[in-house]
């Protein structure tokens, strides 16, 4: 059978040849003397189009049209998969978003960062060369509890002001500077559990509520630190479309509006005895036992409260003190992004974007004069996250299914990828000290939350 489609795929355009390997596998050789000769022609013809002048590029939102739009009559063998005649028009009638990158904008960003923005720009490239209108979102978790670590890190362990903040944030390195500071922050929450809840859980609630000296430093360091990684990534000619604030979900009711049709479904319950009293839980034992990716995590050997809290099987939305979850606010923007929450963001471009690019983002406040939309229901959403999320992706998608959504949650794909990580004698010569167990660990986990790491400015400057 492999011989027969062997010898039924014809001639391939840049393929030398297709032989049958062992097992009915087929490999595909390249045609390596022509790829060359057209990388060079291609090369050539880019030089020629800079000398030119920059190239239009198409507008972005929802009546945009897909990026890559071929310059000849598309046949079917111009694009993989593509199928049919027609194909690519069809592809081009339904939105596709692939979120990448998603950087807490806490600290700078790191290698394992640049893994995930590199394969995310790689998917969204993929699809618009095969035809497909792709819209590049990037979510900004601008109200978690990373966040929340830095500002209590400056207001009182630093005892700095929220002027000196604003300040120090517009000079260069700024990320660099909290990346120092959040892992010290994490050493200040060790020393005294009890205090550091008492201090995450006030200071959460200032930012998700935008009230108070917290909430105004909060605003101060993500925004900062989301140009910052902007400027990162832009050095790998790595863009985005929409910037999605976390705050925005809040403020904007989205997550009042997923709470309700939560709560009505039935999907999520109230505590009221044991540990997680007073919190709205989505009850997860059965799924649990059913999904063998779950034991990734339990490879993670030290948890934070944090992280025991996420990944518990009695999943908590809505803490006891009325903050919510990650994955409640995930669930209710991949409600939005399937158009199923009947609201929509506000939309202003954002201020601190790259040079030469137009990056939009959600507000709360008015829309800027000619915003595009970009609330209009997609096809399907790729989630580019580690592999150590697939858990709360899961769950995620539970919330989906429980409310009625399961064709949506099928279509809310979960492109996973495994972690960065150093070995003992890598890190070692990085200067970074390593406890016993550790240096006898195959690797070490790349952690932004002890500072361990490779900082992505610190790779590309190489």
């Amino acid at each position: 059978m492999a011989q027969e489609i062997a010898n039924s795929l014809g001639r391939i355009d840049g393929i030398a040849k297709v032989a049958v390997a062992g097992g009915g596998y087929l490999n595909a050789y390249f045609d390596r003397a022509g790829f060359w000769e057209s990388a060079q022609a291609e090369a050539a013809r880019r030089q020629t189009a800079d000398l030119q002048g920059p190239k239009p590029r198409w507008p972005v939102g929802d009546d945009a049209a897909p990026e890559g739009t071929p310059h000849k009559e598309a046949t079917p063998r111009d694009s993989i998969g593509r199928g049919q005649e027609g194909g690519s028009q069809e592809r081009q009638s339904h939105k596709i978003i692939v979120e990448h990158t998603s950087i807490n904008p806490n600290k700078a960003a790191h290698i394992g960062h640049v893994r995930n923005a590199v394969l995310g720009d790689t998917m969204v490239r993929i699809l618009r060369h095969t035809g497909n209108r792709v819209q590049i979102q990037n979510y900004i978790d601008n109200t978690g509890v990373q966040v929340a670590d830095v500002v209590i890190g400056l207001l009182q362990m630093e005892k700095v002001t929220p002027a000196w903040v604003r300040n120090r944030a517009a000079e260069p390195k700024f990320d660099h500077y909290c990346w120092e500071l959040y892992a010290k922050a994490t050493s200040f929450f060790a020393a005294d559990k009890a205090r550091a809840a008492k201090l995450r859980g006030e200071t959460l609630k200032s930012i998700e509520e935008g009230q108070g000296e917290d909430a105004e430093v909060a605003q101060v360091v993500a925004d900062a630190i989301v140009g910052c990684h902007l400027r990162t990534m832009a050095r790998l000619d790595i863009r985005y479309e929409l910037l999605a604030r976390e705050s925005e979900i809040l403020h904007l009711k989205f997550w009042d509006a997923a709470f309700e049709m939560l709560k009505k479904s039935g999907a999520i319950q109230l505590a009221t005895s044991g540990k997680m009293a007073g919190c709205w839980i989505m009850p997860w034992e059965e799924a649990v036992k059913e999904l063998p990716e779950v034991k990734t995590i339990k490879d993670v050997k030290e948890k934070t409260p944090e992280e025991e809290e996420e990944n518990s099987q009695a999943k908590i939305i809505v803490r006891s003190n009325g903050t919510v979850t990650y994955v409640g606010k995930d669930i209710a923007y991949q409600l939005w992004k399937f158009g199923l929450l009947g609201k929509d963001f506000h939309y202003r471009k954002w201020p601190n974007a790259p040079r030469g690019q137009t990056v939009w983002a959600t507000t709360s406040g008015s829309n800027d004069p000619g915003a595009p939309h970009f609330g209009a229901p997609a096809s399907s959403v790729y989630n580019v996250i580690d592999a150590r999320q697939s858990y709360l992706q899961r769950v995620v998608a539970a919330g989906l299914r429980a409310l009625g959504h399961g064709k949506e949650a099928e279509r809310s794909i979960h492109l996973s990828y495994e972690i960065v990580a150093l070995t003992p004698r890598c890190a070692a010569e990085m200067g970074y000290e390593l406890t016993p167990e550790e240096g006898k660990k195959p690797y070490v986990e790349v952690s932004g939350r002890k500072g361990f790491g490779v900082k992505a400015d610190d790779l590309l400057d190489k």
